[in-house]
């Protein structure tokens, strides 16, 4: 083949790049190779005018910049001109010419691979033509993926009337996009030599057949890629979260201080297993003996704890092998995040632990937490209760907030573990974890970078298909890459290409810290919805408004109430009320009416979900009118105002029993906002002896996002039930 060779890359012509692409059913635009000025116009005359006109050559990757391509060309005197421009213009690069049909089309597309770092083969479709990189409007996917991915990524751009009817031009023909994408997929697996296709513009003529007007096939060799760690043990990481002896070595007796807050905070969270203390200096500290080395301590340790500055953890290893530790929670920062000497320091100690058969979780980690056995050792004084919330986070500060956030909201966790650098243990060996540990039902991460993308796509996949990954990436804006390489010491990612490949993988994408907990809320205490058609019931009109709007924007439908479920709500609310979904209660009093209208949408077979809004809360405008009267009015007594608020309060309590007794029933989730939240106030109310718990976001925002992300995830299980049963 005719390549043009730049420093090992091999830059295909264009009439070789689309020899390639009609060799896998893209449609190319038919052509003819000219040599001379004589072959130039005999091709011209065969093809028929109009013409387009172009440069060829190995080195001519840029011809339009370069005044290389002529459009519209009517006659041979329009040819000649445009043979004598090229020639100047490519000079010395110019090693022929090319003659194409002028294809005609108001639409410009584009399309191409390339190989990331992390992924591999990406696929890219979006809007082409001049104005393609100023638009930016693409969609992407890692090959290899079939039709279902084909489709989404066309209905991900945002120009998307530009694929339907367009100016007096038939609609895109869809299933032939879908195959030049589905081509594309498979020359990316088929061919690794090939680093980057270029399909622009992707013409789109008036009946919406679709062409490749110009392309360029890059081949390069494979560069050298940074060795990923080694997969790690499932069952020996799981013996980090059930220690029955810890050792922390480089313990200190001064507050403040790693050494003095870990020991602390785990003694402090109720750690029921042996605790010793480890410091070169000896002498006791809080009562206990401190062992100068690990060689000392009598009996058995499961898991070392280490604090010890980056420059003594290396000498440790030998130590943690004689005495037999084969666990090691590297607390310790100074490594691959401050820099190359880091870097090289980083992956001496994993080199050395690897040999010994220490496993290693950090360096630069916050510590871990398993309140299922009363363990807390982190950094910070959080005590989240026991649940079924798994939670990994690159930064060991996101994850003690979020912590925090969990056991305020009231949200159980199953374990916790701050990776840090993951210089050998990664969040692709946490995902092969909770696999396959059976108190895990929802992986909740925030990360900042991967070490190997096609193993933690496949690892995802896997995890997915049984329990909700909801997933916060750092780093996504410009000045987040760079904290992120600072923080963690790895390559932050393209997010659109990250953010592609989670969607393949079934992860459930947030943008804030706060949606983590409430999706990881959601998923812990709510059935799937089957759909996303939602029943709206509120105790004031704006509320029922503002809902639909959010519907609409994440993708929900608000569909209209049949007549005889109006009838239904017609015996129990005054003939002014809504009569339309969202149901509006018109601030009735009667608190016997949401119980009721709440059963009767729920029992509804046109809607998948309840959002009820401003029912649950009135307990503290009323604990306030109490207050008021009490104040104000001397005649009603303390204990008649206790009895009212206490009426209240005990609704409430019977509200959530319904709601919890609906869900069982009817198997769809129903979203709960508070009218008015305290700071006491927690998201999930669970019942003892249920399922499922009731839950109340402070606002409808929160609601309809949990909903939509929850039905989101629905559909990606949808989709592996559709393959299995094709």
């Amino acid at each position: 083949m005719p390549v043009h060779r730049n420093n090992d890359v091999e830059f295909f012509n264009e009439l070789e790049s689309k020899k390639i692409l009609r060799e896998y059913g893209i449609p190319v635009t038919r052509e003819m190779a000219a040599a001379d000025e004589i072959e130039a116009f005999a091709a011209a005359k065969a093809i028929g005018y109009p013409v387009v006109v172009k440069g060829l050559g190995k080195a001519l990757t840029h011809k339009t910049d370069r005044g290389l391509v002529h459009l519209h060309i009517k006659n041979p005197t329009g040819v000649a001109a445009a043979l004598k421009q090229i020639t100047e213009a490519a000079g010395k690069d110019l090693e022929g010419f090319l003659v194409q049909p002028q294809v005609i089309g108001k639409r410009e597309l584009a399309a191409g691979l390339f190989r990331d770092p992390h992924f591999g083969p990406v696929v890219l479709f979006g809007v082409g033509g001049i104005f393609a990189e100023a638009f930016s409007d693409v969609s992407f996917r890692v090959a290899p993926f079939g039709r279902d991915h084909a489709l989404r990524m066309i209905r991900e751009i945002r120009s998307q009337a530009l694929l339907g009817p367009f100016r007096g031009e038939k609609e895109v023909q869809l299933e032939q996009l879908v195959n030049i994408l589905i081509a594309l997929s498979k020359i990316g697996t088929d061919h690794p030599e090939i680093s980057e296709i270029d399909i622009n513009p992707l013409i789109v003529n008036s009946d919406g057949a679709l062409c490749a007007v110009d392309a360029l096939v890059v081949k390069r060799p494979e560069s050298d890629k940074e060795a990923t760690p080694l997969p790690v043990d499932p069952a020996l990481l799981g013996k980090f979260f059930r220690p029955k002896s810890i050792a922390f070595v480089g313990v200190s007796s001064q507050i403040g201080k790693w050494g003095h807050m870990l020991f602390s905070i785990t003694v402090s969270g109720g750690f029921e297993g042996d605790i010793f203390l480890v410091n070169s200096k000896g002498g006791p500290i809080a009562g206990r003996q401190v062992y100068r080395s690990v060689e000392e301590i009598p009996s058995e340790v499961d898991l070392g704890v280490v604090t010890v500055p980056a420059r003594h953890v290396l000498p440790l290893i030998p130590q943690f092998a004689k005495k037999n530790i084969q666990n090691m929670l590297l607390i310790t920062s100074g490594f691959a995040e401050t820099g190359p000497e880091g870097k090289a320091l980083e992956l001496r100690l994993i080199e050395e632990a690897r040999k010994a058969g220490i496993v290693v979780i950090g360096p630069n980690t916050m510590g871990i937490c398993n309140p299922h056995i009363n363990l807390y050792c982190t950094g910070s004084h959080v005590q989240p209760m026991a649940g079924a919330t798994a939670v990994v986070s690159q930064s060991g500060n996101m994850g003690t907030q979020l912590l925090a956030f969990a056991e305020q909201q009231g949200i159980g966790i199953r374990g916790f573990c701050g990776s840090g650098n993951e210089a050998m243990v990664t969040t692709e060996d946490f995902l092969d974890a909770f696999e396959t540990d059976a108190l895990t039902k929802t992986v909740m991460l925030y990360i900042e970078s991967i070490k190997n993308g096609r193993r933690f796509m496949d690892a995802s996949r896997r995890v997915g298909k049984k329990k909700p990954i909801v997933l916060l990436k750092g780093g996504k804006s410009n000045a987040g890459v760079r904290a992120a390489a600072t923080h963690t010491g790895a390559l932050a990612h393209n997010r659109r290409i990250f953010d592609a490949a989670c969607r393949q993988a079934g992860i459930v994408l947030v943008d804030h810290p706060m949606d983590l907990l409430d999706l990881s809320a959601a998923f812990a205490s709510l059935p799937l919805p089957k759909g996303n058609r939602a029943a709206i019931m509120t105790l004031g009109g704006g509320w029922g408004v503002v809902t639909v709007d959010l519907c609409a924007e994440f993708g929900l439908e608000v569909p209209d109430l049949p007549d005889k479920l109006k009838a239904d709500i017609d015996r129990l609310l005054p003939d002014y009320w809504s009569r339309t979904n969202p149901v509006d209660l018109v601030g009735e009093k009667d608190i016997h009416i949401p119980i009721k209208v709440m059963e009767l949408l729920t029992a509804w077979d046109g809607c998948d979900a309840v959002i009820n809004l401003g029912i649950f809360g009135r307990r503290f405008l009323i604990d306030r009118l109490g207050e008021s009267v009490l104040k104000a009015d001397p005649g009603y007594s303390p204990s008649a105002v206790e009895a009212m608020t206490r009426f209240f309060r005990d609704f409430e309590t019977d509200y959530i029993v319904h709601i919890v007794n609906l869900m069982d029933r009817f198997q769809k989730p129903i979203f709960g906002v508070s009218l008015i939240t305290d700071q006491k106030d927690k998201t999930v109310f669970p019942i003892p002896g249920s399922t499922y718990s009731g839950i109340f976001f402070p606002t409808p925002e929160r609601a309809v996002k949990a909903f939509g992300k929850m039905f989101e995830y629905q559909k990606f299980i949808k989709s592996l039930d559709s393959k299995n049963n094709g």
